[in-house]
């Protein structure tokens, strides 16, 4: 064979490879991608979302239900690989620590503009309580609680840590802990009997957001108040599973779209039902997700998508 001849078997062959490699299938490792459930309907609608996808895209996506203690341990512990709900600035305290020692890594926000804090009823702020401290002013109408949701998680800890600081005029007030459901539940049959009610609110969010509430002001520096989600990793996914690591990458919400796949669930519906009748109602909305992205075998992300959802 002549010189020629072997530079260009070689550049042939090279770049064979090379375009292989850009398509080529992710390590058997990377087929099952856990991710991490915490029980909040936000989270359930996203996590619904990506677990649609990566199925179409052949992954065997496991979700996992923990708390956000147990999420953020599990992460560093290599027993979770994603979680996408890491709330900020709430949740500083609750990553600091893995964050500080690599174990936990953040790919990117995946919503923006949502909110985050202790509400109460318009007509309750109306009567004066426009601040954290003015819930001080009036406990008994407040009966002395403030009602949050499942133990462990950062806002319940927030209002812990307000309660137990003499500035914040809360002395003698209790947390109600519960579910998000079982809150929502006594909002709204204090709200139906024009009862005083102080609990923890969040955007988006369906019922919340039909709701006429007030966030408090006074917040400080307390983690409440305007908030972005981010994309939270172990260490080293991204290079182990590049293919999943772009997917998550690219994930983009916003507060429309989880709201209507929030209140499918909330009225009963299966988050990965929500999410395919969402992503079958927007498809669109799929194309920057899949930028450079391919299914678990190399193949074409986008056609796989829209065969899964039969569009």
């Amino acid at each position: 064979m002549s010189r020629m001849k072997s530079l260009a078997v070689a550049i042939g062959v090279s770049t064979f490879l090379s375009t292989g490699a850009a398509f080529a299938a992710e390590p058997e490792s990377c087929k099952v991608v856990r991710l991490s459930d915490v029980g909040w309907t936000d989270i359930q609608a996203t996590t619904g979302v990506a677990s649609v996808l990566l199925t179409a895209l052949g992954y065997e996506p496991q979700v996992i239900q923990l708390s956000v203690p147990v999420t953020y341990a599990s992460l560093k512990n290599n027993d979770l690989d994603v979680f996408l709900g890491n709330w900020m600035p709430s949740m500083t305290n609750d990553i600091k620590d893995y964050t500080a020692d690599g174990s936990v890594e953040t790919i990117g926000v995946n919503l923006s503009g949502a909110g985050y804090g202790i509400v109460v009823p318009t007509y309750v702020a109306e009567a004066g309580v426009k601040t954290l401290t003015d819930l001080g002013k009036f406990k008994d109408k407040f009966n002395g609680k403030i009602y949050g949701i499942e133990a462990g998680n950062d806002g319940n800890r927030i209002i812990l840590d307000m309660i137990k600081n003499p500035a914040d005029n809360l002395e003698g007030f209790e947390l109600v802990e519960s579910s998000e459901a079982g809150m929502l539940t006594q909002a709204e049959q204090s709200m139906k009997a024009n009862e005083w009610i102080a609990f923890l609110g969040w955007t988006p969010h369906p019922v919340m957001g039909a709701m006429k509430i007030t966030y408090l002001d006074g917040m400080g520096d307390s983690g409440f108040g305007e908030a972005t989600v981010s994309t939270n990793v172990r260490k080293g996914y991204v290079q182990e599973c590049p293919n999943v690591g772009k997917l998550l990458g690219n994930l983009k919400f916003n507060l429309a779209m989880e709201g209507e796949m929030m209140d499918a669930i909330l009225k009963g519906g299966n988050a990965n039902d929500a999410a395919t009748a969402w992503l079958k109602a927007n498809p669109d909305a799929v194309t920057p997700w899949l930028a450079g992205v391919t299914t678990f075998d190399g193949g074409d992300a986008a056609a796989a998508v829209k065969a899964a959802l039969g569009s």
